[in-house]
């Protein structure tokens, strides 16, 4: 049974700036790093809130033309909790927040983000009355 996010897994060019986005301004945690038998990291796993669910990141994985290992990403989704806050907190670490958050056609709010290679990253904060609330709510 599929409990909860396991991780997903985006090619990376720059690891700092990668770092500095996901962690030093969405907030995640970096958790762990395998690295390549000479030491150059491999994958940097990154903790999503304490949901257990991880953020792989793979440097070095795309080129300087921004072509990814893999064309089949479409998106990574935080849940947060309140989702002006959370646009507040992002805003004073230095994220450029632009518009506001929007109104999914299944009731939740909504803001995409981009991290630095250009991966697109959905904030979600749920309204008890949509499907996916109910979903969880049924367990």
């Amino acid at each position: 049974m599929i409990t909860r996010l396991g991780h997903t897994a985006y090619a990376i060019a720059d690891l700092e700036a990668s770092l500095d986005f996901y962690v030093a301004k969405l907030g995640l945690r970096e958790a762990f790093r395998l690295n390549h038998d000479d030491g150059r990291p491999w994958i940097v796993y990154l903790l999503v809130g304490n949901s257990g669910g991880f953020v792989e990141l793979f440097p070095g994985g795309r080129s300087a033309e921004g072509s990814a290992d893999s064309p089949s990403y479409r998106h990574l989704c935080l849940e947060v909790d309140d989702m002006p806050a959370t646009l507040a907190e992002l805003a004073s670490r230095g994220m450029a927040i632009t518009g506001e958050a929007n109104r999914g056609k299944d009731g939740n709010l909504q803001y995409w983000l981009t991290d630095p290679d250009g991966n697109r990253i959905e904030l979600m904060q749920l309204v008890p009355t949509s499907p996916q609330a109910r979903a969880l709510a049924e367990g």
